[in-house]
């Protein structure tokens, strides 16, 4: 009689076997519904054009990474709401005057180039919307124009931006070391120009408050990000009122967004605790020098995507120590 072999596939995964509902999907969706309050806010500041600018963002992310996934003969996973995320973010750190044909750009740069092209989620080195954000900046005018928040100001839906009302930042006349014109109530309010998604501080914040919440990020990277700007904006002001200085510092540009939404995500950012807290303190240090003494009025996009480049490194920083391994080895 003759022998009979049989084959199984067998998916086999190190322990613990543990059942989790926590996904990649409902992380993200956590997410979308935190960045939900700045989308609302970034509508009755600067029209509805800023809505359709993130949907065409979001549309175009969904796009690009689908046909990649189609292109290579990849499983399709748009369905995880990370390409979403994306959208919504690159839609945030652009002005709401933005071309739309601009912003579809970024978007295939992002997902294309920064995220796909290096194997898909879990394993781009940097920050996507940030990547697409520098990118973007080939048109450098196009990104440094500020529209001027009210009614009626807003650049119009369909049809050419150049007739709408602009006004300068915060961040611009901080930059040369004098303190804005607008009360610091505004920023903190968000009735300041700016990015879509980046003016308004307290609906950012309430983002922030529901994920820590809902336990998708932790307040190691944040309060090291932000504390390390207050610190450091307190010890050296260019403005009159250091306490002022520092509050604009906090409330101005997209300090906010990038502690919270950015510098957090969690492919592009340390795994050990005391790495995290010296990758936050980085950022903040970067920000801060970049503000000062950088040709750009922001620091926030690049200080996070160069401290994203310092991960691998800073994963070292607080790594334990093996179970049952020699003195020697351990140090490794």
């Amino acid at each position: 009689m003759a022998q009979m072999k049989y084959y199984y596939e067998l998916t086999i995964s190190s322990s613990p076997h543990v059942h989790s509902p926590v996904t990649t999907q409902t992380i993200m969706r956590d997410v979308l519904i935190a960045l939900a309050p700045a989308l609302a806010g970034s509508i009755v500041f600067f029209g509805l054009r800023a809505l359709v600018v993130t949907m065409v963002s979001v549309a175009s992310c969904l796009f690009f990474e689908w046909a990649w996934c189609k292109l290579m003969k990849q499983n399709d996973k748009t369905y995880d709401l990370s390409a979403c995320v994306t959208g919504v973010l690159l839609a945030f750190v652009c002005p709401p005057t933005i071309e739309y044909w601009m912003i579809v750009l970024g978007a295939a740069f992002a997902i294309i180039l920064v995220k796909m092209l290096f194997g898909g989620i879990g394993k781009n080195v940097v920050n996507p919307a940030l990547a697409g954000r520098a990118f973007m900046f080939s048109w450098p005018v196009a990104m440094s124009t500020w529209v001027k928040v009210g009614f009626g100001n807003a650049a119009p839906i369909i049809g050419s931006t150049a007739d709408a009302v602009t006004a300068a930042t915060p961040l611009a006349a901080m930059h040369q070391g004098q303190l804005p014109a607008d009360t610091l109530l505004d920023c903190f309010l968000g009735n300041v120009g700016g990015c879509i998604g980046e003016t308004s501080v307290v609906l950012l914040v309430i983002g922030g408050i529901y994920l820590v919440v809902r336990k998708v990020i932790s307040l190691r990277i944040p309060v090291a990000y932000i504390g390390t700007v207050a610190i450091l904006s307190l010890l050296f002001p260019m403005g009159n009122d250091p306490l002022l200085w520092c509050g604009y510092q906090l409330c101005t540009g997209g300090l906010m967004l990038g502690a919270i939404f950015m510098a957090t995500d969690y492919v592009t950012s340390p795994l050990t605790k005391l790495g995290q807290i010296v990758y936050g303190i980085g950022c903040g240090a970067l920000t801060i020098l970049i503000r000062y003494f950088g040709g750009y009025n922001e620091g926030v996009s690049y200080a996070i995507l160069v401290m994203n480049c310092c991960v691998v490194l800073l994963d070292r920083i607080g790594r334990p120590t093996k179970f049952g391994a020699p003195k020697k080895e351990a140090a490794k």
